[in-house]
């Protein structure tokens, strides 16, 4: 029985999504009523793996698991970068799994790296494969305190310059597909087994011998095992899966690991609870003790390879013609789109391979009278990604370039840096991966190609945009109404692509609607008042102000002065434009005044003309996040008169209502709609009050069962866990406040009663964790015959019961 392990592989990952030029994921509306698809993503499944919950027989949530410290796993380090800022629960649960892993294997844990960001390794030239390595081994050590003994490739694409890259910075090993396995044979022997065509056997590690003289071992993972869990349902029941991982051993009296490896997001996000399943089948596999979880390390350190393995070079596990999928038109493809092809594939690489040899020339050019080692700088360059503090970046600057650097030679430094970060980050797998070249994901490598070369611009002072823009042209697109890329490009990229001046016009147009502190930060800029000058005339208001900017990524600074005119609504008209100077700032100043007070607005937009020139803004200068609020702002007063309207078309259509749902007799759509929208209006305006009103929000939803209303579900059951789990971490900080935990139950009746359904998945976590800590206490002061404690006691079972907790 010693003989058996098991162990399953999650690969965590999304494309980097960020705004390249703000460093920030910015609203998505596809991932409502979650801000963004990392949000969304996280809440169905990253972070419900690292608390996922194991049912007794009865369907009670008998103990709550994090999945990643039973399992091998790896989190590609964009996305670890957004969960540090962005999801901190998850992050932390993450590096704990880690550390406990430890404990449980041996000494190893359970996390590996991963090649920075996900770009196609055999497709890389040498520099960026060793940078890719290096900097996902820093990240790495830098977030789980260690070296990594193993790194996952993107799309496990793998030729031998890779597996050399990943051995010369001490990667004792990676993890491929079956299909990727040339030949093996038993160290010692002269003759190789042809394994071509999934014929490697997969319960065992191999040695690979390499070119160099160096070596690293390599794990290829059960494919059909791996393929049931993506298509054939086995994350519908955790004992199916169980039962099928155990039953890929063979006879043999011998050492024998059974091993998948999938999409992490197959745990919860893909297939739903999936990450329960996982849970079930590891816990399964360990109290049943007929094989023994492992991971990678573990095994490697018990039963070193007997066995050595070649590759076939240049292939992956998602593309059947090796790594074609990521350049030319080879079939592979996402399905559903029969008349698609993917000819877009090779003009696409071309044109960034040629954006990477440009700035390779200029980066060479201009680091030479710096340094000697560009490359091993760039290298270098992740411990300032990794902390952008100030002092960090003087501490990366001084150690690489001395202490006699002008303020202008950092600057062009820095975005040295940069134009090299993000001509990495254009190559992102993903941009390939899907069928079509206006896509998200291939727009998102299009944004990394524009920040690279609009910084390349600013450094040289050449233009490289004019040809960037005729090989866009040439990228045919399967979209008629796009025609090639650049059409995308002129109606995704272009419009975002920022300047210090459109930074400035930004902070101005939002002055209007928010007052900054005197030193505040904008994304990642840092903004200083100098002046602001604020007037009000019924519906119009007008700022006039300056304001010092400085990136906290390039530290390129710029003064600027603006005005800014705002008519009512989304009518906004501002002017923005480097310092104009004292003398021509307070003239500027004193003449839009004299006509705002006048209510000449036509002479405001003519000095606007004279003193900024073509550097004009309007709301549509705006970044997503803050067109949203803002707009939410300016039409509150527009939305309060429509919600009026709509309350009284209910109020005055509701007895006629009852009658058409007494009679069994559809209403009509033009009365049905308005009455609905009034209905989920109010509902929704009662879950955000912090005055929150059980008893008022039952009345308003049993008015709406009474006439058939439908409710915007999705929307009241986020908000209605919102207001659960808001409730809840409030007793987790007061656990002996029993009104609070009454009024709980109160909430917790209402929604076992009623129509919504919130998932409640963080308010079993709170309770299981009051639970562990502090439910023997009161039970011991009840024993003891404290009838407060008593009382505790009752209402914390009742709430555990509402909350399918086993007590």
């Amino acid at each position: 029985m010693k003989e058996k392990y098991v162990c399953v592989h999650g690969h965590f990952y999304q494309p980097p999504r960020e705004n390249p030029w703000l460093n920030k994921v910015e609203i998505q509306d596809s991932a409502y009523p979650y801000h963004d698809w990392n949000h969304r993503i996280n809440a169905e499944c990253y972070i419900r793996n690292t608390s996922s919950r194991i049912w007794n027989d009865e369907g009670r949530i008998e103990s709550i698991m994090n999945n990643y410290g039973w399992m091998s796993f790896n989190i590609g380090p964009t996305l670890l970068a957004w969960m540090e800022n962005e999801a901190p629960e998850t992050y932390k649960g993450i590096l704990q799994a880690d550390k406990d892993s430890q404990d449980r294997f041996s000494g190893h844990g359970s996390a590996l790296a991963q090649a920075y960001n996900h770009l196609i390794m055999p497709l890389a030239n040498e520099k960026d494969q060793e940078t890719q390595v290096i900097w996902g081994i820093e990240d790495f050590k830098a977030r789980f305190k260690r070296h990594p003994e193993g790194m996952w490739l993107g799309e496990t694409a793998v030729d031998t310059s890779t597996l050399e890259m990943l051995a010369k910075h001490d990667i004792k090993f990676t993890i491929l597909s079956p299909y990727q396995a040339k030949n093996i044979r038993k160290i010692g022997d002269e003759e190789w087994e042809d394994a071509s065509n999934a014929k490697v056997n997969t319960k065992r590690a191999y040695i690979c011998n390499l070119p160099s003289g160096k070596s690293i071992s390599l794990f290829f993972y059960d494919g059909p095992a791996s393929q049931a869990v993506a298509f054939e349902g086995l994350l519908n029941d955790g004992v199916r899966f169980a039962d099928k991982l155990q039953g890929r051993f063979s006879d043999k009296e011998e050492v024998q690991l059974v091993h998948i490896a999938t999409d992490g997001e197959s745990y919860g996000h893909h297939h739903n609870l999936g990450e329960m399943a996982l849970s079930y089948c590891l816990n399964y596999i360990e109290e049943r003790e007929d094989a023994h979880l492992t991971i990678y390390g573990e095994f490697l350190e018990k039963f070193p390879p007997e066995y050595e393995a070649q590759i076939i070079e240049n292939t992956s596990w998602s593309c059947y013609h090796g790594v074609e999928r990521w350049r030319s038109d080879c079939g592979c493809n996402t399905g559903g789109n029969d008349n698609w092809n993917q000819k877009w594939r090779k003009p696409l690489r071309e044109t960034f391979d040629w954006i990477r040899e440009e700035l390779i020339e200029l980066y060479e050019k201009e680091l030479k009278q710096y340094t000697s080692e560009p490359w091993e700088v760039r290298n270098r360059y992740i411990q300032v990604i990794l902390n952008r503090k100030t002092d960090n970046i003087q501490d990366f600057l001084s150690e690489n370039f001395g202490d006699d650097l002008s303020e202008d030679e950092k600057v062009k430094l820095l975005k040295l840096m940069e134009m090299q970060y993000h001509a990495m980050l254009m190559y992102t797998s993903c941009g390939w991966f899907f069928d079509e070249v206006t896509g998200i994901e291939s727009m998102q490598d299009i944004f990394y190609a524009k920040r690279a070369i609009q910084l390349a611009e600013e450094i040289s002072g050449k233009s490289y945009e004019d040809e960037f823009v005729e090989s866009l042209e040439n990228i045919p697109s399967n979209i008629p109404e796009y025609e090639n890329a650049l059409t995308a490009y002129n109606k995704f990229v272009k419009p975002m692509a920022l300047d210090m001046i459109r930074i400035g016009a930004h902070y101005a147009v939002s002055s209007l609607f928010e007052e900054f502190p005197e030193e505040v930060s904008l994304y990642n800029f840092s903004a200083s008042v100098k002046s602001r000058y604020y007037y009000e005339a019924g519906k119009q208001k007008l700022i006039i102000g300056r304001t010092e900017f400085r990136s906290d990524i390039t530290w390129e600074t710029i003064d600027i002065s603006y005005a800014v005119l705002h008519m009512g609504d989304h009518h906004l008209f501002g002017g923005v434009r480097e310092y104009l100077g004292p003398d021509a700032l307070e003239e500027m100043h004193s003449s839009v005044v004299k006509f705002f007070k006048q209510g000449n607005v036509y002479e405001i937009f003519n000095l606007m003309d004279t003193y900024f020139g073509n550097h004009n803004y309007s709301f549509w200068h705006l970044f997503r996040d803050e067109q949203k609020s803002i707009m939410e702002l300016i039409m509150e007063n527009t939305l309060k008169n429509v919600d009026n309207s709509m309350q009284q078309i209910f109020e005055n259509s509701y007895p006629l209502l009852q009658t058409f749902n007494e009679i069994n007799m559809a209403v009509p759509e033009r009365l049905k709609l308005p009455v609905e929208m009034a209905v989920n209006s109010k509902l929704i305006t009662v879950l955000k009050s912090k005055t929150f009103s059980i008893e008022k929000f039952k009345k308003l939803i049993d008015s709406a069962g009474q006439i058939n209303v439908g409710l915007d579900l999705v929307t009241l059951n986020f908000l209605m866990d919102k207001k659960l789990n808001s409730r809840m971490r409030k007793f987790r900080r007061h656990p002996q406040d029993l009104k609070l935990l009454d009024k709980i139950n109160q909430l917790l009746d209402f929604i076992k009663e009623g129509p919504l359904s919130p998932n409640e998945w963080q308010a079993q976590n709170i309770a299981f964790g009051i639970k562990n800590e502090h439910y023997d206490h009161f039970i011991k002061e009840s024993e003891n015959g404290d009838e407060t404690a008593t009382n505790w006691v009752e209402s914390f079972k009742n709430m555990a019961e509402k909350l399918n907790l086993v007590i």
